[in-house]
């Protein structure tokens, strides 16, 4: 028993990382580069210093969620340490990935137009991308595309046993970011829409469900 709730506590002090650096992103992004001319509600949910500010201004109510959702949890008669684990999981699953996908969806510089731009060519865009600019904006925009499913490739094990498997987080990641590059391409935001996106967000929420994997849940939910 006591080693079961010591390494829920561990699972969840390594959870709480990633809301953690989020909010140091935000802080040091936002002291790099602060919202500018970008006006009104645009500012806040139009750019990426918006997202990324709204998203660190969101962590108190992320953390009382979960902390709501324990406590609803205990109050039904689930074990304390599996009600904190699993409301840890499912909100920072959440609070985790919606604002990296936010950001990919904002449009580019001709939303609307006829434009749209599709490379079904594996490694075309990471090779562009490494040989175009300096490597540390190469590393930033290949990792940023890793962390995109993160949390949720790191939480998913820790919630349900039917996850607990790096093939079907891969899966999962990969599908999901499917559905993100057609929605780019559906709604016509002038991005690109590239297989290795997919590629890249796949390799990362599997990456992350391998760095959870000794905290994954093995019995039915």
């Amino acid at each position: 028993m006591d080693q079961t709730l010591s390494a829920a506590r561990r699972a969840r002090r390594v959870a709480l990382l990633v809301p953690a650096l989020l909010g140091a992103a935000a802080v040091a992004f936002l002291a790099q580069r602060p919202l500018g001319d970008h006006a009104g509600w645009n500012g806040w949910v139009g750019t990426v210093n918006g997202i990324v500010f709204l998203a660190a201004a969101a962590l108190p109510v992320a953390v009382l969620a979960v902390w709501a959702l324990a406590r609803r949890r205990r109050a039904a008669g689930v074990a304390a340490g599996w009600a904190r684990r699993s409301a840890l999981a499912e909100v920072g699953m959440v609070y985790g990935t919606v604002p990296w996908v936010w950001m990919i969806l904002l449009p580019g510089v001709d939303p609307g137009g006829p434009r749209r731009r599709v490379n079904l060519v594996p490694l075309h865009d990471i090779a562009e991308i490494v040989g175009a600019g300096p490597p540390a904006t190469a590393v930033a925009q290949i990792v940023g595309n890793m962390l995109v499913f993160a949390a949720f490739g790191f939480l998913a094990p820790l919630r349900f046993a039917a996850l607990a498997s790096v093939r079907r987080v891969l899966a999962l990641g990969a599908a999901g970011s499917v559905l993100v590059e057609t929605a780019q391409y559906v709604l016509r935001l002038d991005r690109v829409s590239s297989v290795d996106d997919v590629l890249l967000n796949a390799v990362g929420a599997a990456l992350a469900a391998l760095a959870s994997r000794r905290w994954w849940r093995r019995r039915a939910s």
